[in-house]
Order: C-alpha cells, then sequence, then structure tokens
C-alpha cells in the first residue's frame, strides 16, 4: 500500500512510491452525498453522480488538495452537521468541477500497473500450487468495491473454468447492491463463469425474531446469513459435504485491527477446515478506487448516497452517522428492520432503544418477548443438574459429537421426553469437558438447524436433511460443532444472565452515613499510611466510615488492613493529582454503591435540586434519613481532590443550605487513566474485550461503568482518547474508525492490574 496526497491539478489523489504503514481510507464524494449534508449551500456545482466532485478522510472533506468542510455527529434520527473551514477554505460562491479522472488515471498509472501485475502473479501462483490439492476455487462477492476489483483480478489471473463466484446474499443487503450483483452475474455468464448466490433457508424476519435482533455482542448474522451458506452451497455444487476449497477474499487489513492481523495465505480463518487467500490484504482504499476508475468497473450506487461500505442495511457494528445515511436512502427497507426490533424487545419506547443503542448493546435474551425459558441449570446436593422441556432436537444424536465423557453422568426423561434432565458431580463443574457436555443440551433446548454447526463440521458428519443426524463413522470428535458460543448461537443470543448482573443493592447506598471523607483525612492517610491505620485522632464513627472509603478506593486492603501497592502508585503519582484521581475514582465506581449511583443517577453538567435528588432516592426505598445523608456526602467529597483536582462535581448553597448537586465533565490529564477504566469495564462485563463507541456511550443495564459515563466524556472526547491509546499502547488496545465502522480491541491477556504497571515505568 502506497501513501497518497490529494492532488490539486486533477482533484483526484496521487499515489507516492513510499510504503504507508497506516491509511484514513480515502473515498470519492458524488452530488447525492453533498447535497444531503449541504455543500450547495455554499458552493456551486453540477447535479451529476457520474463523476466524483471531492474525497473524503473519516469526516474531512477535500477539495483539489484543500480541506473545504468537516461533518460531526449523526444518528439514525439526526443529520450529520456539516461545518465549514473558513480560514484558508475554498471562497463560497465558487463553482465546484468534477474530478480529472482520466488525468488521475494517467499520474497513478506506472505504481497502480505494478501493483495490478504483483497482485495478479501472487493469485496466479497461489492456484497453481494449490490445484492438484483443493477441491475447488471460489471468489466471494459481496457487491462491494473491494469484491468488484478481486473479482477483476482474479478474471485476469486465472482461467475462467478454474474457480467460481458465489455471492453471499444475507437478504439484507443494500438495494443498490443487488443491482451490482445483477450487473456482475451477467458478466460471468457472457465469460464463461460459474456465479451462485447463496442464502440461509431463514429470511430476516424469521431469524430476528428466533434469535433477537444481532448486537455489538451477539453477532450470529455473520454465521447464519453468510458464512454457512456459502460452504453449504458450495458443498451442493461439487456434491462433496467434505469438500476443502480455497476462497479468494477482498478484505483489507486497513479496514480494521483484527484484519490487519490477518496473513495473505491461511487455512481456518475464514471456515474451519478451508483455505483463504487475501489477494488485496495489502491495498489501501486509494488503490482501490483508482483500480475502479482507470478500468471501468462498476460501482456500488450507495457509496455515491454518503454510505462508506455496502453492507446489511442496519448493522450493529456500524456508527450512528453510517445509519443516518442508510435511512436517508433507503427508508423503506430500513424501516422493516427497525419493525423486527420492535416486534421482539419488551422496550415500549422503540424509538429510545434505537437510537439510544439499546439493541446494539444487548447481549442476552432479557430483552426479547421471547426468551430461553426451556432450559436451567443447579447445583444441589453436590451434583449438577441440567434440564431442558421440551427439546428441539435430540441430545443422544448432539452427544455422539463430544464422545463418550470420562465422568459419569445420568440422564431421566419423563414418558414423552418432554422433560431431560442430565445429572453430573458438581466437582467438574469449570472443566472444558463438562462446558462441552453442556453444549450438548444447549443444543438440543434450541437447535433450529441454522445451518452453523453443518458448515462448520469439515467431514461432513453433521446432516439435517431428514431431521439431525450425526454420522458416527465420520465425526472425529473434533468439537468443531461446538467451537460456537455458549454451544449455540440461538442458545447465546437468548438466553438469560445467571445471577445479579452487577445491580446494586439500593438500600445499601449510604456508606458513608455523615462521615464522607475531608481532604486533611487524606493528607494524614498518605503521610504515612499504616500509622494512620492503627492511630489517628478520628471519632469511632469518623474511623469507621474513612475506612470504608479506603478499602472501596483499593487503598487499603480489606483483609490485612495495610495499606496496598495501589497506595504507593497514589503517592508516586501525587495523592492530590487528577490522575491519581481518575484511577480512584474509577476503583470506588466499582466497589462503593454511593459513588456509583452518583455517576449513574446524575447527569453531568445539569444542576440538580437537592429536593429532587433526594425524592429520587426515596423513590427507590432509601429511608429520609439516608437520603439527606447522600447529599450531603456529595457536596463534601467535592471538597477533596476529587472535585476540585479531578473536577468530578460541584454544589451551590442558598445561603445555609445546600441547595443544588451538579456532576461536571472530569479533568483527565492521562490517558492512561481511560485505559485503567477500560479494563476494568471489560473484567467487570464478563470479558467485553471487544467493544464499539456506540457501546461505550451507552452501558445501560451492564455490570460494568464505561469511562464516558465515569468522566463524562463526550464521544467525540473519547474517539480522540482511543485513538491516542492505539497509537502509544498498541499492546493494550487498537482502535479502529474507518468507513463508519468503529471497532475497539482490547487485549485479552492484559489485565486494569497491567495497566497500573505502566505508571512504574
Amino acid at each position: 500500500m502506497y501513501k497518497y496526497e490529494f492532488d490539486e491539478e486533477t482533484g483526484g489523489i496521487l499515489l507516492t512510491d513510499t510504503e504507508a504503514l497506516m491509511s484514513k481510507e480515502p473515498r470519492p464524494i458524488y452530488a447525492e452525498e453533498m447535497n444531503i449534508l449541504g455543500f450547495n449551500s455554499r458552493w456551486h456545482y453540477e447535479n451529476q453522480n457520474a463523476v466524483p466532485y471531492l474525497w473524503a478522510e473519516a469526516g474531512n472533506y477535500f477539495y483539489h488538495g484543500k480541506k473545504i468542510a468537516v461533518v460531526k455527529g449523526g444518528s439514525l434520527y439526526e443529520k450529520p452537521q456539516l461545518e465549514f473551514v473558513e480560514e484558508d477554505g475554498l471562497p463560497q460562491g465558487e463553482t465546484l468541477l468534477p474530478v480529472d479522472l482520466k488525468k488521475m488515471s494517467e499520474k497513478n498509472f506506472e505504481l497502480m500497473e505494478n501493483l495490478r501485475q504483483e497482485t495478479i502473479k501472487r493469485i496466479y501462483r497461489y492456484w497453481k500450487s494449490h490445484q492438484k490439492r483443493l477441491d475447488c476455487f471460489h471468489v466471494a462477492f459481496s457487491g462491494g468495491k473491494d469484491s468488484v476489483v478481486l473479482l477483476d483480478l482474479v478474471k485476469h489471473a486465472l482461467p475462467k473454468s478454474s474457480f467460481i463466484v458465489v455471492f453471499g446474499d444475507t437478504h439484507m443487503e443494500f438495494p443498490d447492491t443487488y443491482k451490482i450483483v445483477d450487473v456482475v452475474e451477467k458478466q460471468c455468464a457472457a465469460e464463461g463463469i460459474g456465479f451462485y448466490r447463496a442464502a440461509s433457508k431463514f429470511l430476516p424476519e424469521e431469524s430476528w425474531k428466533l434469535f433477537g435482533a444481532p448486537s455489538s455482542v451477539l453477532r450470529w448474522c455473520c454465521s447464519v446469513h453468510k458464512a454457512a451458506p456459502q460452504t453449504l452451497k458450495i458443498r451442493e455444487i461439487l456434491g462433496k459435504p467434505d469438500f476443502v476449497g480455497a476462497d479468494f477474499i477482498g478484505v483489507r487489513a486497513q479496514e480494521s485491527f483484527k484484519r490487519s492481523e490477518y496473513d495473505i495465505e491461511n487455512v481456518g480463518q475464514k471456515q474451519r477446515g478451508q483455505y483463504s487467500h487475501n489477494s488485496i490484504l495489502e491495498w489501501g482504499s486509494a488503490e482501490v478506487w483508482l483500480y475502479i476508475f482507470m478500468h471501468g468497473l462498476p460501482i456500488n450506487d450507495c457509496y455515491k448516497k454518503g454510505n462508506s461500505r455496502a453492507g446489511c442495511l442496519l448493522c450493529p457494528m456500524s456508527s450512528g452517522r453510517a445509519v443516518f445515511f442508510r435511512n436517508n436512502a433507503y427508508p423503506n427497507e430500513l424501516k422493516k428492520f427497525i419493525g423486527y426490533i420492535a416486534e421482539n424487545v419488551t422496550d415500549e419506547d422503540i424509538d429510545s432503544y434505537i437510537s439510544n443503542g439499546g439493541w446494539v448493546n444487548r447481549k442476552n435474551g432479557r430483552d426479547l418477548k421471547s426468551p430461553l425459558t426451556n432450559y436451567s441449570e443447579e447445583v444441589k446436593d453436590d451434583y449438577f443438574y441440567i434440564t431442558v422441556t421440551n427439546p428441539k432436537t435430540d441430545w443422544q444424536e448432539w452427544i455422539k459429537t463430544i464422545g463418550e465423557p470420562t465422568f459419569r453422568y445420568e440422564i431421566q426423561t419423563d414418558s414423552e421426553n418432554k422433560i431431560v434432565t442430565a445429572k453430573v458431580k458438581a466437582d467438574y463443574c469449570g472443566t472444558t469437558e463438562l462446558k462441552n457436555f453442556k453444549s450438548v443440551f444447549h443444543k438440543a433446548a434450541t437447535c433450529i438447524g441454522c445451518g452453523v454447526c453443518e458448515s462448520n463440521c469439515s467431514h461432513g458428519a453433521i446432516s439435517f436433511n431428514d431431521g439431525l443426524h450425526i454420522d458416527k463413522k465420520k465425526c472425529v470428535h473434533c468439537l468443531q460443532c461446538h467451537d460456537i458460543d455458549s454451544g449455540c448461537l440461538l442458545f447465546n443470543s437468548t438466553k438469560l444472565s445467571i445471577g445479579g448482573g452487577g445491580k446494586l443493592n439500593d438500600k445499601k447506598l449510604n456508606t458513608f452515613s455523615d462521615h464522607a471523607p475531608k481532604t486533611e483525612w487524606l493528607k494524614d492517610f498518605f503521610a504515612n499510611p499504616n500509622s494512620f491505620l492503627k492511630k489517628n485522632t478520628l471519632g469511632s464513627m469518623q474511623n469507621v466510615q474513612f475506612k470504608r472509603f479506603l478499602f472501596d478506593a483499593e487503598l487499603v486492603d480489606r483483609k490485612d488492613k495495610m495499606s496496598t501497592e495501589f497506595t504507593e502508585l497514589v503517592k508516586k503519582i501525587g495523592w492530590n493529582t487528577a490522575t491519581a484521581w481518575g484511577l480512584i475514582l474509577v476503583n470506588l465506581v466499582y466497589n462503593n454503591p454511593q459513588i456509583r449511583w452518583y455517576v449513574e443517577n446524575l447527569p453531568i453538567n445539569e444542576g440538580k435540586d437537592r429536593a429532587v435528588v433526594e425524592e429520587k432516592l426515596q423513590a427507590i426505598e432509601v429511608s429520609v434519613k439516608d437520603s439527606k445523608s447522600i447529599v450531603k456526602a456529595f457536596k463534601r467529597l467535592c471538597e477533596t481532590p476529587l472535585g476540585t483536582e479531578l473536577n468530578f462535581g460541584t454544589t451551590t448553597s442558598d445561603g445555609r443550605n445546600l441547595a443544588t448537586l451538579k456532576r461536571t465533565n472530569a479533568k483527565v490529564e492521562d490517558g492512561r487513566v481511560i485505559l485503567y477504566s477500560l479494563y476494568k469495564f471489560a473484567e467487570a462485563t464478563d470479558g467485553w474485550y471487544q467493544l464499539n463507541l456506540t457501546r461505550l456511550m451507552s452501558d445501560s443495564d451492564s455490570a460494568g461503568v464505561s469511562p464516558s459515563k465515569i468522566f463524562g466524556i463526550d464521544r467525540e472526547g473519547m474517539q480522540q482518547f482511543l485513538n491516542g491509546l492505539s497509537a502509544n499502547y498498541p499492546e493494550f488496545l487498537n482502535a479502529t474508525f474507518t468507513h463508519d465502522l468503529e471497532k475497539i480491541s482490547l487485549i485479552a491477556e492484559k489485565t486494569s492490574q497491567d495497566v497500573l504497571n505502566l505508571f512504574n515505568r
């Protein structure tokens, strides 16, 4: 991938002969998108969509090498805001000229031709070296720009009869995508290339009802509607359930952190047991668009309507701005999918549920009208019990896939096999073997034959042709059919969470009584922590309540009643600094229900009348006396460095009494504080190490609390922090914000303690 610059002469992009380490993924901008955003209110241009006028990098728009506008915000129901660059920008009233595509192509010809030839040779060499040992080669076609380029390269590299093209039809694609698929299908037919469409047996209106809407965590849709149908379609074409083939795939390293770790050649990365060739992995979007313009390839019209990607109409991984453009371009189609969500969730305010990310953040079946209810587990009298009522499939078939367990188990059924109970010694709880055993009954409880387990089995041992059947002769107990979330995607998406879900006991909110900490107490403590704990001048109740604060801040060990390594770290940083109190606040949020209540119930920069706050507390059965104490404690906390240095909050008085309480935007001076908060969040939410920005900006119904809520950081501020952390601490976090996709990946091997260790470097 080459570095590029915006070309003043042609209005296009110009590659340089220097290799780029990263790219901001430029894309061409057409009149239709410009009209939507409001460029026509400032400049003149012909209303045509054959040739682009501008280029965009993220939210920045460029005309002939000059940045002229920035777009911010945007959501399903909110138009993005266009801000024009005043200084050094383009004078108002100018007439914009289209990009000179011919001259742009000429100026980039040499570098692009070298890249083209190199990629074609790589594809040919791969095919040549694998053709005798693989059953087939196929191009995975999506209708997007990358797959259009990939297909053209494969056509030039290989004999037309040596590969097929498979379009994974999710039935959730943009209408314009189907137009481009029709065009390419006709081209392939004319050239003698086999073109096939693969789709799940379930339409979205069925699958979204069965599974619930996909979410950023529950991404069952990719497997059910895309990967599995393509594998099953190729088996059908070849008549060989255990085929081994190679996919040519148009993924690129610059699209996401996960894809940046791909190899050009791999086995089993996309589909178990299958080979993959990521032919344009090292291309940037600059090269992709140049190739399309230079070779006259068809362009999906969705790109001209403001969409950075061609994909599913309503995707939980897309940014709010992307959803706006989709809704603007395809309102009737998008309305259908919003309807599918509304039909299946209990939340009556569907507009709020959609716009606030409720559907995006769903992690189980809690929000669904029909969650999983026919499966239960319990430990009783040293035994672990699994009970399935009205099983969808036969557990006796599924258990063939794990072989005979080493532990003894008992199965009890009623006379009609409508209730199945498995009994195992509780000693095996937590073992991998019991996990797979449980997976058998997850499948029995919910399996509807979605095709994922069947496609995962590279030996062709699983069949649903006439009900579920496992061929014991073909099954080698590889457990690939269990290597799925919870062993069954439907079970995983509709199960109800076990336990309290991190909810606080509101009746115990008053943790400080009338003795919230004072700055002078903190000063004395940090001067000599262990000496202070043994002897101090505090009254008995003051001592008890202050120690509670120190315990919850993790400054004192609850068991040993001694100061901790964290205490020494805080002293090293400076106990009265914003950075130290940022770390302390994170600990308090996870350990102290009173602090957490402030964070979750006092909005940022909105003063709340004291009486209103007290009434809110009393509404959750906090006593009148305790509600007054909790309100007064907020004032005292704001007088410590938590308020004076970190800027946690402020209060006002009416001259004699406390009048209003207000949480404020915290002053976070060190990004490592945010990183610490992110790892605490992931650890509290059962390992949510893969997130998106929407998830972080809305963490309702979660055991974890997002740093955006703890510190009062807006979306733009969070993105800046994440980009900085990704650049400075890639061993801990990688954040990608390209093509209106947002992906935040924490490294699961790291912990919040590892983040604290960064301060000791």
